[in-house]
């Protein structure tokens, strides 16, 4: 009893479960994580000053993504003004016509390519989805389907693709299992986390062709600076647009570094004169305008994180649950799984949630037993649960960026909870069929 006291007074359970609480209640994000930092850095003891200080240091560690996020906003900004997103839109309008599937289908598509192939992550959202959104009226089409194809495409490719995000991801998983004194080979992280993709796979039909398949009307509000044009043509500077985006994913691949290969793409377009150099700086403060919510977001999602690590609540949480595991491996993979979920639902990462499960939990799978492809999946379950579904995630704050762009579509109420449902349910039960058929 007197360990599951320590669990439910912890500052990083209490100050996620306000977190939730202030979201479903509407709060801005922004706002609600703020809150929730002040909430979890007072209950465990530090005083506001210091607080703020941590949490605003800790913003630093979420600069990278949110530097990239700037860049490919831009980057997103060129390729609307250069007219190719009115190309790609028109051509998708036309090749759906009447037919729903089909364009949830280009949708997921396209959503995955943005992580592997064009790494342009959820830069795209914004441009391509405002001009779509008069065609989804017409056949109306559940925006909660379209959120969670959306969400689909972001994240299953970095589970299960080992190529773009996703090698970043995997690394990430191979380098965290290997300093924890478990030697593992990195081209065995894909081979164990394919079982996580299929859950994906899962959670997407459910939601396309049970949960949301009914229509749903919508309102045709205009959209500002988003026109579609039937008379949209495919011309030479359209080449280079895509000569740009792929320099920006050899240039990512090469130096593992987003930021960099958002600037070579940039600087592709700008010196072949796609955009006249004159609209530069109207191109970046549209970048800024595009994406400069979810980067803000981002920032302070990581100092809420530097918060919760520094004051020492993650890891009184993770001993408090350690206390309680039980001997069997399935009980303690359901435990492990249900607190990366937790602390995924609070920081908004997958990306960073790996370092603080791996450093405690990896010493005692290999303690009870759990053989290499089985701490695989845990730790990538356990670190990927959540991102769907958090409301200061890039998965669920992508789609809200697109498909609100008229105002019909609740950040927290049709992307969050629909993301949450469909894709947490599917990685728990997957993770575990994964752990049984490794065992």
């Amino acid at each position: 009893m007197e360990a599951l006291w320590h669990l439910c007074t912890n500052p990083a359970f209490i100050s996620v479960i306000l977190l939730c609480i202030l979201c479903l209640k509407k709060v801005n994000v922004l706002l609600a994580i703020i809150v929730s930092t002040l909430a979890a850095g007072l209950l465990a003891g530090l005083n506001v000053k210091d607080v703020m200080h941590v949490f605003i240091s800790g913003m630093g560690d979420n600069s990278e993504t949110a530097l990239s996020y700037i860049l490919l906003g831009a980057f997103a900004a060129t390729m609307a003004h250069s007219g190719f997103t009115d190309v790609i839109s028109a051509k998708i309008t036309h090749i759906v016509a009447d037919k729903k599937m089909i364009l949830l289908l280009i949708l997921t598509l396209i959503a995955m390519a943005s992580q592997n192939i064009v790494p342009i992550h959820i830069a795209f959202i914004p441009i391509i989805i405002p001009p779509l959104l008069g065609i989804m009226n017409k056949l109306e089409i559940d925006r909660r389907a379209v959120a969670c194809v959306l969400a689909f495409g972001l994240k299953m490719p970095y589970i299960a693709i080992p190529a773009g995000f996703g090698l970043i991801f995997q690394n990430l998983i191979a380098d965290n299992i290997i300093q924890n004194g478990v030697y593992v080979m990195r081209n065995e992280i894909w081979k164990a986390t394919s079982i996580l993709g299929l859950g994906m796979i899962a959670g997407l039909l459910v939601a396309v062709f049970i949960t949301y398949r009914k229509p749903r009307k919508y309102e045709n509000k205009p959209v500002a600076n988003n026109t579609l044009s039937d008379d949209a043509k495919f011309l030479p500077k359209h080449w280079v647009v895509i000569f740009a985006a792929l320099a920006t994913f050899i240039v990512q691949l090469m130096t593992q570094s987003l930021p960099l290969g958002a600037l070579v793409g940039l600087g592709i377009i700008f010196s072949c004169k796609v955009i006249p150099q004159e609209k530069m700086d109207h191109m970046m403060n549209e970048g800024i305008y595009l994406m400069g919510y979810v980067a803000f977001v981002m920032l302070v999602a990581a100092g809420f994180a530097a918060v919760l690590k520094d004051s020492g609540a993650i890891n009184s949480l993770i001993s408090s649950v350690i206390s309680l595991m039980p001997e069997s491996i399935m009980l303690t993979s359901v435990v492990i799984l249900l607190l990366g979920l937790f602390i995924t639902i609070g920081i908004g990462t997958s990306f960073g949630t790996i370092p603080i499960l791996a450093v405690l939990f990896i010493p005692v799978c290999v303690q009870m037993g759990f053989n290499t492809p089985q701490m695989i999946v845990l730790l990538a379950a356990a670190a990927a649960l959540g991102d769907a579904g958090s409301p200061a995630s890039d998965t669920t704050l992508g789609p809200t960026a697109g498909l609100n762009a008229d105002g019909q579509h609740n950040h927290i109420f049709d992307t969050c909870i629909p993301t949450f449902l469909h894709y947490n349910i599917a990685l728990i039960l997957f993770a575990l069929l994964g752990i049984w058929l490794f065992a």
